[in-house]
């Protein structure tokens, strides 16, 4: 969809801001462009919408040379994010939405009825916001608004430089998981610029590594995690990249283990005395659909086993420790601390909430071992709300 070949920007003053870039992003691929200030990410950002123009090389978008296309037309096709929103601050939030649709002569009703239709699309109720003005919304509703915007007219491509960075971490966070999720419904090709590189491990299915106007890595962040190409690319994500590489990294069956299982049905004394047969201290329960519905403990005292009465559905508690398959090594190991729990029962939210195994400490370890091989295209980066499962 964006093509580089041998891309050179210089100034008259000699200065080189990029050197003969040359990389491919595919359709509906995000790919991150990561490096310090002055690195050449956004200048390579801005000559795809020829803000800037390149010195030397070519660049084409869809197969088709932008060398040819008329600027304004070109940037009619491409949505835009920016730091700072670029608002027109005496607009309606339906209006801003409905920029570009206007520009592209849509009838206004049609570009009124898109405009609300992304609003929504954002987690803005255009019946709530779309009559306010941007100095009524807060920084993160703003950005929000700035990427409705870019999305209006449905163009294949966004430009995306440094879209959440004036905002506070928390936000800046809940943004971040927004934008993962819309993605994900939108399918749209990315260049996203930053300067944070958990950011750009993050949103990434591919990252480009800057250094003074050169890409010193284009790879998946798992494997620039994992196998930095250079010095320079291994001192700038950091010494702590083993700790990055759990957010890359995703929990997969083959990491589980099978605790003791028992149901809602059973009867309390049957299920009191295999677990202490077994020296069990505690059992997963699931429902008849082999859904997890919480946990319940064991007992080492043969009497007191023997006289309980009724089924494991009076006893069951809540399960507040739990992922589901997919969610990356980083939240397994968050959710660990957080719940102070030994083991992370996970399930499959996509068959019912099936219950697959438990992740252990262990495990996690040996999981965070395999990393280094993991395809990020498989890992479901948007963060996954911690609910409690519902116990009987």
């Amino acid at each position: 969809m964006i093509r580089f070949e041998h891309v050179s920007k210089r100034y008259e003053d000699g200065t080189t801001a990029v050197d003969d870039l040359s990389f491919e992003v595919t359709a509906g691929e995000l790919v991150t462009l990561v490096g310090p200030s002055g690195c050449g990410k956004t200048t390579t950002m801005k000559m795809v919408n020829r803000l800037i123009e390149p010195t030397a090389g070519r660049i084409f978008l869809d197969g088709e040379d932008i060398s040819g296309i008329d600027p304004v037309e070109l940037r009619r096709r491409i949505g835009y994010v920016i730091q700072q929103v670029g608002l027109f601050p005496h607009k309606s939030v339906l209006d801003n939405t409905a920029t570009v649709p206007h520009l592209l002569g849509w009838k206004k009703a049609k570009a009124r009825a898109r405009a609300a239709e992304l609003l929504d699309l954002v987690g803005l109720d255009p019946s709530v916001y779309g009559d306010r003005y941007p100095e009524q919304l807060s920084g993160g509703q703003r950005q929000r608004v700035g990427v409705a915007r870019a999305l209006a007219a449905d163009p294949p491509v966004l430009l995306m430089d440094e879209p959440f960075g004036a905002v506070d971490p928390v936000v800046r966070e809940r943004l971040q998981s927004e934008f993962l999720r819309l993605q994900a419904a939108v399918h749209k090709t990315v260049l996203f610029v930053t300067h944070d590189i958990e950011e750009a491990v993050r949103l990434g299915d591919r990252m480009a590594v800057y250094g003074a106007g050169r890409i010193e890595q284009f790879d998946t962040p798992s494997t620039v995690l994992g196998a930095p190409a250079t010095e320079y690319v291994a001192d700038f994500v950091g010494a702590d990249r083993g700790l990055k590489r759990l957010s890359v990294t995703p929990i997969e069956p083959g990491d589980l283990e099978q605790p003791p299982v028992v149901r809602l049905g059973d009867p309390l004394a049957e299920v009191s005395g295999r677990l202490r047969a077994e020296d069990a201290r505690w059992a997963v329960v699931l429902d008849e659909a082999g859904a997890l519905r919480g946990w319940i403990g064991g007992t080492e005292d043969e009497a007191d086993a023997a006289s309980r009465t009724g089924t494991v559905a009076d006893r069951v508690r809540r399960m507040e420790a739990w992922l589901p398959v997919g969610a990356t090594l980083k939240q397994a190991f968050a959710t660990m601390l957080q719940h102070d729990a030994g083991w992370i029962a996970v399930t499959d939210p996509d068959e019912g909430d099936r219950f697959l195994g438990v992740l252990t400490p262990a495990r996690l370890h040996e999981a965070l071992r395999r990393s280094t091989a993991a395809d990020a295209r498989d890992v479901a980066r948007a963060e996954i709300a911690l609910e409690t499962v519902s116990s009987v």
